[in-house]
């Protein structure tokens, strides 16, 4: 055990509090920057420049040198340090390290704390932890409750299944259980952390796009709508139900539900035929039964009043509404993604690597170690295994994302398309309209004559300013398009791209391992440096992996992954067919 991961020795604590810098505690480091008086005047003599230390270089050296102490050593040393305060000059020599004429007493009182640190951290190391205090305060701190029968002083473990060590121990088996459980949680919780920022991004762009295109939606209907109060006045009122379930449709659609775009837009304009034909071809006589009505509005698709506009309208609609819709349902795929792999099961191997590298130190008494890079490398790697196995289809997935924003534009552009329709549903009426004495002729083969009865049919009630200024589209504002916000969202998301390839060197990185050339814990010890072999990411390397065995395949990965090679076949097949 290094000096520098001793937590418990009070004297050495006080010692370092009073000596070195904050949050400094490495006994080495303190005796290096200890500050001392340099002598004066004294001929032959360098001066040392300010801020730096004036012991010599052989008495610096052999300060470094001495721990850990036997008891006959302290008690030279102490005598030394009493001749020091004592203010004698002279030349006292201990073991190499010899007091010189240049030195006063408070340069060697100094030297002597120095000496001292080093010989009690080195006595801690040989003699082991003396107390489990700051080990049980930590335990109730951290697992929040207390469990009967902690111990107050190390001692044998011999029921312990995986923090196995020959010194005395501050664990039972109880604590180790939970300290199991608290592993697995603490796992979690570096994973969702980790992944917060991504989920953040894909969850509220998700929300966000989906929000817009119900706006979007309600824009589309009111400008329909609109279009009827102003230029179609007549039958307006008879024409709000089926715009209104139109653009439901639309909706219904674009957030998932399993209709047909086609059924619903020949339905909208087999609805508005009847319309046309009585309110503006036979115009004033508009008081047919309903068995009438639905012969007319069964007719539509015969006679074809509209002309090419309702196949122009499902081609279009058919273009944008899928993208869209694909594109809504691929953004919900990657929160379902990321919140499975937040809470994957932990299998039992990975539970005891992650106890052992987490917690087992503690049972030792090193409260403040961290485990080495390779060390952790080799856990996290081995516990995400099958998690790296997302890695090439979510980088696909990203990527299929990219392409389908980059394609819809145009006529597959979803807000250029809603925002036109009353302009072609304008022109289906004109069209009818103008041809209005061939469709009568053509009607009253297929449905016999209309009995007329004249009536006033209801009209639009609208607010007179309306009327007046007309129907007015606000222009849009290119920065609010749905197209630059894809873009914007797919930049960012492209940042993501190798997320889950590099997320265990991530988790060791910036969250659980020890910086490199500090000492850390490699599973047993604290060490100056792992030496095992160091495996890839993946489940095939994980065969030489020395502290996790890897087996099988996860069927709860499997299924995501193939949940993502559905969404990016749908996106390839929309593009390469259209």
């Amino acid at each position: 055990m290094l000096a520098g991961s001793v937590r418990l020795e009070p004297f050495s604590s006080l010692v370092q509090r009073q000596l070195a810098p904050a949050g400094e505690g490495d006994p080495a480091a303190l005796c290096s920057r200890t500050p001392v008086s340099q002598p004066r005047g004294s001929s032959g003599e360098s001066q040392v420049p300010p801020g730096e230390a004036g012991v010599p270089e052989r008495p610096r050296n052999a300060c470094l040198q001495l721990a850990p102490f036997r008891n006959r050593d302290r008690r030279a040393f102490s005598s030394a340090c009493n001749a020091g305060r004592a203010g004698r000059v002279g030349s006292t020599t201990w073991e190499g390290a010899t007091r010189t004429p240049m030195m006063d007493a408070q340069t060697w009182r100094a030297g002597c704390c120095c000496l001292l640190l080093l010989a009690l951290a080195g006595a801690t190391r040989s003699e082991g932890v003396q107390s489990c205090e700051e080990v049980r305060k930590l335990f109730q701190w951290r697992l929040v409750g207390a469990v009967k029968g902690l111990p107050d002083s190390p001692r044998a473990g011999p029921d312990l299944q995986v923090c196995i060590s020959k010194k005395p121990t501050c664990c039972t088996r109880k604590m180790e259980e939970r300290y199991q459980i608290a592993a697995r949680h603490d796992m979690q919780q570096v994973l969702q952390t980790s992944s917060s920022t991504l989920k953040f991004l894909i969850s509220r762009n998700a929300a966000a796009f989906q929000e817009a295109l119900e706006t979007l939606i309600r824009q589309a209907e009111n400008y329909t709508s609109i279009l009827f109060c102003n230029t179609y006045r007549n039958m307006a009122l008879e024409a709000a139900a089926s715009v209104q379930e139109l653009f439901t449709d639309v909706g219904l659609y674009l957030f998932g539900a399993d209709i047909n775009p086609e059924e619903f837009i020949n339905r909208f304009f087999d609805s508005l035929f009847p319309l046309v034909y009585n309110h503006l071809i036979n115009p004033g006589m508009t008081d047919s039964s309903l068995e009438y009505s639905e012969c007319i509005r069964t007719a539509r698709r015969d006679v074809s009043p509209f002309g090419n506009i309702p196949k122009r309208v499902m081609g279009q609609m058919g273009r944008s509404l899928l993208p869209s819709r694909t594109f809504l349902q691929a953004l919900n795929l990657g929160i379902e993604v990321i919140n499975t792999t937040d809470h994957l099961h932990v299998s039992k191997e990975c539970s005891r690597a992650l106890l052992r590298m987490q917690y087992c130190p503690l049972c030792q008494g090193l409260t403040l170690s961290k485990p080495c890079m390779g060390y952790c490398l080799n856990v996290v790697r081995g516990c995400l295994a099958h998690t790296v196995e997302l890695n090439p289809h979510w980088h696909a997935y990203i990527r299929s994302l990219e392409e389908l924003s980059d394609a819809m534009h145009g006529t597959y552009d979803i807000e250029h398309v809603l925002l036109n329709f009353h302009v072609l549903v304008n022109d289906a009426v004109m069209q009818a309209h103008l041809n209005g004495q061939k469709l009568s002729e053509q009607v009253n083969k297929i449905c016999g004559r209309l009995i007329r009865t004249p009536t006033q049919s209801p009209r639009c009630s609208f607010d007179g300013s309306k009327e007046k200024h007309g129907m007015k589209i606000s222009p849009r504002n290119d920065e609010e398009t749905l197209a630059n916000r894809r873009k914007e969202f797919i930049n960012s998301l492209r940042l993501y791209r190798t997320f889950y390839g590099g997320l265990a060197d991530e988790l060791c990185v910036n969250e659980l391992a020890a910086a490199d050339g500090l000492p850390c814990w490699n599973g047993e010890d604290i060490v100056k440096s792992y030496t095992q072999r160091v495996v890839g990411n993946g489940i095939k390397a994980q065969s030489g992996n020395p502290e996790v065995k890897v087996r099988g395949t996860d069927p709860v990965i499997n299924q995501i992954i193939d949940k993502l090679k559905h969404v990016i076949q749908i996106t390839g097949t929309l593009w390469f067919t259209r």
